[in-house]
């Protein structure tokens, strides 16, 4: 009857799955709901932008596959990342044969050197205050810290206690400015790590929670889009959709309706799975003073519930950038040795820069990186990493003035000649690309890994109810490193969340 005609109809349409972002999250997410979901669903992935990837960015720079976003695999024992990457043909020689962002053995000639042009020796670099960092680290990872509050305040109460055991023994001030300065180097390298612009606001009982997967860290010397690439060309064709940036999101109800900018027509859906960076979420509420918001935030019809937002404000949302620079040796008249070693002979050093406060030619924003060094052995391409306000302050200045302000670092940091120049740089600019407003996430003070928790749950929220109750629909499921309680900030968080969510519809619809 026609009845019954309806009926069945009703009963095999597809369920409609429309996954917001083509980075790996939610690339990973549309991949396992078309493999393992079969033809279960209809799948789509609306992406603002004009590529797939996300906060992977493989580009070229003088010659060299640079990262100018995701660089390092966090442990590759069990690691997905690393097999995608693997199965893609990206590692070892099939990668392209050719040293690769520090995975060439390298460096085999570290200098670290105080600002003024003194090298440090390298028992002094080695030596306690090194063994201190590590160890407040490793015992903060181990959840062995005790007490809560800030990282920063952690290391600077160790330092003090080791400073007021060695005061016993002798040591004066210039001891103590040599500390500080190998301290603030090994901050600064935990902000990039983390993107916390101040190791004050990273709560320290979280970083008990935090995990890599086992094994070394590695860079991808095929180039890290060579992963999320093998993801969208698994996909059926069209799935992906580029160029969509969502505006309005009417999820109070079945369907949910999807709203884009310039005009694009609304998409409908069953589930959406949202896949947008934390900052991106905080523009929506409101909560992120930062250019290009008002491109960037998503109105969330009905607003989500309060304890959704909560963790979103709570949460940390730092930036990190790369600055990529050419360099040559300006070859001397007297040729002069630093610390035994002729730079020009042996090529750019991997240089530790130890700031000691003086009063310079180096702008303030140069004192936030920990090195500068090259990509790999005898390259010519030098890297520095930023983070926090540095990082942002970056992406204001013009080309000029970055050469200028790198140029005054390295005349202080390697006065003898040949003298380096830079001739050219690229930079990242994650802090005002309205697509993310920012690099990763970190566990701030007054938040904890709780809040990632409530990053990802679904929406509607189930009701307390009996454990044999079935659950609400959920129509709208949140994905991406900021949802993972142990791996966040880094893209391991963001592959297994957008499995993650795939597997929580597959789950329902078996149910």
């Amino acid at each position: 009857t026609p009845v019954r005609a309806v009926s069945f109809a009703m009963v095999a349409k597809k369920p409609r799955v429309v996954v917001v972002g083509a980075g790996i999250s939610g690339l990973a997410a549309a991949h396992r709901l078309c493999g393992a979901g079969g033809d279960r669903f209809e799948v789509a992935v609306v992406e603002a932008g004009d590529r797939v990837g996300g906060r992977i960015l493989t580009s070229e720079f003088a010659g060299h596959r640079v990262e100018m976003g995701a660089t390092w695999v966090q442990g590759v024992v069990g690691s997905p990342v690393y097999a995608l990457a693997r199965d893609a043909g990206a590692i070892g020689e099939e990668g392209g044969g050719l040293p690769y962002e520090r995975m060439d053995g390298f460096p085999d000639r570290v200098l670290t050197v105080a600002e003024g042009g003194e090298v440090v020796d390298a028992d002094t670099v080695a030596g306690p205050i090194e063994e201190l960092y590590r160890g407040m680290i490793e015992a903060a990872r181990d959840g062995e810290a005790g007490g809560g509050g800030g990282v920063e305040e952690y290391l600077r109460r160790g330092l003090r206690a080791y400073q007021a055991a060695r005061s016993a023994g002798g040591g004066g001030k210039e001891l103590e400015e040599v500390d500080e300065a190998l301290l603030a180097m090994h901050i600064n390298r935990e902000r990039t790590d983390t993107s916390a612009d101040d190791l004050g606001d990273l709560d320290l009982t979280a970083e008990g929670e935090y995990r890599d997967f086992p094994g070394e860290h590695v860079t991808i010397p095929g180039g890290y889009s060579r992963v999320v690439e093998r993801l969208a060309a698994a996909l059926p064709p069209g799935t992906v959709r580029l160029g969509l940036r969502l505006r309005r999101l009417k999820w109070g109800g079945t369907p949910v309706r999807l709203h884009f900018a310039d005009g694009a027509p609304p998409l409908t859906a069953d589930h959406v799975i949202l896949t947008v960076s934390l900052g991106v979420l905080k523009a929506s509420l409101g909560n992120k003073d930062t250019a290009g918001v008002g491109a960037a935030a998503i109105a969330f019809d009905p607003p989500l519930p309060p304890f959704k937002r909560e963790a979103v404000a709570r949460l940390g949302f730092g930036v990190v950038n790369k600055l990529f620079m050419e360099v040559e040796a300006v070859a001397p008249s007297e040729p002069e040795d630093v610390a035994g070693v002729q730079p020009a002979a042996a090529g750019f050093p991997f240089l530790h820069m130890a700031f000691r406060g003086h009063v310079s030619k180096i702008p303030w924003w140069m004192r936030g990186t920990e090195s500068i060094c090259p990509v790999h052995a005898g390259s010519t391409v030098a890297l520095a990493w930023f983070a926090g306000r540095e990082a942002a302050h970056l992406e204001s200045l013009p080309d000029d003035d970055v050469i200028r302000g790198a140029h005054a670092t390295l005349d202080s940091f390697l006065p003898a000649a040949p003298r380096w120049r830079v001739r050219r740089i690229k930079r990242s600019g994650w802090a005002t690309d309205p697509l993310f407003l920012g690099s990763y996430s970190y566990v701030a003070v007054g938040s904890s890994g709780d809040d990632l928790d409530r990053m990802a749950e679904p929406l509607p929220r189930g009701p307390d109810a009996a454990a044999d109750e079935r659950p609400p629909s959920p129509r709208l499921l949140f994905a991406g490193e900021a949802t993972h309680r142990t791996h966040y900030s880094t893209t391991h968080a963001a592959y297994l969340s957008g499995v993650r969510e795939a597997n929580r519809l597959l789950q329902h619809y078996r149910g």
